[in-house]
């Protein structure tokens, strides 16, 4: 023994710290003690998020009539008491209809109507389950995303994966129960709270991600540091932190601790997961991965993986889908970007037997208007809450679906409405949480994702 290790023993021996490591075992076990209101489908769920505002009228819903009727004014009844990011209705030139450029047809046995943006998982509809009737509560993206994620459109609030790995722990020892995976241009609007803890213990938060390099920055063990030596370091600050908490009964000290260990471990567990030399040259082709280059693709693959190590929640955000004033080439930029990985992932998912207990999620924070948006001669779409397509697949959704129906112009639900609150309450559903039960006190009162709103929308669960 060296005279460090001995100074160690003796100090905390001195201190009490065994009874100090009983409690904070107890504390870290948590996720252990965490279990499923009912019995779940799914053990994992991956959201696909396409931070801007996808166009459902380009992509997934024709509308014969908005086409015929191109360029005339909407009726002024599908107006009244609305309001638009930007596009203000007040105008005696009020907003046009738009019809679509794109090319549409039928695929599989469903005849699930799919534009030429989005050919390869048009191709697999018959797995999906398309929901055309959702609605939100705020047209700006930042308040909008958050309403995604944490069923409230300001700062504060847990995020649904945060409120996941809270109500079911995790399965995986040496990698985070909550991964966050981004791509695009820059990250979403609203930046690290959308996939905050909130109010819940930090030890649910999201974890960012890299898909190439270190997983997370500053992961390497640096240069001239042994692992004997980063071992005395991680075993000296737990067991300070556990004298701490032996005083405090912090459940932050236990997070803090558990984060060290959590890194410590990752060191091995992270670059394996993102070593795709593993992977086949047929799988890599099959989401369009280059080794070694970041990409929605990457996160993609990287999302099976995770699946695989038994990660609990995974949320991949791809921004730039914002199409004011164009809907030509960045519109076919980033479908080009997301539309191959997003049918591979089902695919591969379901050839591994992995999709049956996993649930892919696919959308936006909200969707697009049938009326144009000019902005310096060019026209796009605005922001529209009211109605728009989201899909979903595997963890016990019935695939080949088609929930919802709108208006002859896309604008309004006039059959099975739901909202982001029951997707929410859908999600946790699927993975054996009962939405309502899932709260946390905090405040005086108890809080829960879909606050006082959410319905499990039956008529899709197989």
């Amino acid at each position: 023994m060296t005279n460090l290790d001995e100074t160690r023993r003796h100090f905390f021996e001195r201190c009490g710290v065994g009874v100090g490591k009983a409690a904070l075992t107890t504390l870290l076990a948590g996720d252990a003690l965490a279990k499923p209101h009912f019995t779940p489908k799914a053990k994992a769920v991956i959201y696909l998020f396409m931070a801007g505002g996808p166009s459902q009228f380009e992509m997934w819903t024709p509308k014969p009539e908005l086409q015929k009727l191109h360029g005339q004014y909407i009726p002024d009844s599908f107006l009244a008491g609305k309001r638009f990011a930007f596009m203000d209705t007040s105008f005696k030139d009020k907003p046009k209809l738009l019809a679509t450029k794109r090319e549409f047809k039928q695929y599989g046995q469903t005849g699930t109507w799919g534009s030429n943006l989005v050919p390869h998982t048009a191709a697999i509809a018959d797995d999906l389950t398309f929901l055309h009737t959702v609605s939100t509560e705020n047209f700006n993206h930042a308040p909008a995303k958050l309403f995604s994620t944490t069923g409230y459109t300001r700062f504060g609030r847990p995020s649904m994966g945060s409120w996941v790995t809270y109500g079911l722990g995790s399965e995986s020892k040496d990698l985070p129960g909550f991964v966050v995976l981004q791509s695009g241009p820059r990250g979403p609007r609203g930046g690290a709270p959308l996939w905050g803890s909130g109010f819940l213990p930090t030890s649910h938060q999201g974890v960012l991600f890299r898909s190439s390099g270190d997983p997370i920055l500053n992961l390497s063990t640096p240069q001239g540091v042994t692992p004997r030596m980063q071992s005395q370091v991680i075993d000296t600050i737990r067991d300070l932190n556990a004298v701490r908490n032996e005083s405090m009964v912090d459940p932050e000290i236990a997070t803090r601790i558990a984060a060290y260990e959590m890194a410590y471990r990752m060191q091995t567990s992270g670059p394996e997961l993102i070593d795709f030399t593993k992977e086949s040259k047929e799988t890599l082709a099959l989401y369009g991965v280059e080794p070694g280059k970041p990409s929605f693709a990457a996160n993609c693959l990287l999302a099976r993986r995770l699946v695989e190590r038994g990660v609990r929640y995974i949320h991949l955000w791809h921004t730039d889908w914002d199409h004011h004033d164009d809907l030509t080439k960045p519109l076919e930029d980033v479908c080009r970007q997301v539309d191959q990985p997003c049918a591979a992932l089902v695919k591969d998912l379901k050839r591994l037997g992995l999709l049956d207990d996993t649930l892919v999620v696919w959308g936006g924070e909200f969707g697009r208007t049938p009326m144009g948006e000019i902005r310096d001669g060019k026209t796009g779409r605005n922001h529209h809450i009211d109605a728009y397509t989201m899909w979903m697949a595997g963890g016990g959704v019935k695939p080949g679906v088609h929930f919802g129906r709108t208006d002859d112009f896309g604008f309004n639900a006039v059959e099975d409405p739901i909202s982001v609150h029951d997707i929410q309450a859908t999600v946790l559903n699927q993975l054996g949480l009962d939405h309502t039960k899932l709260t946390y006190q905090f405040q005086g009162r108890n809080f829960r994702l879909t606050d006082v709103a959410g319905n499990v929308i039956q008529k899709i669960l197989a």
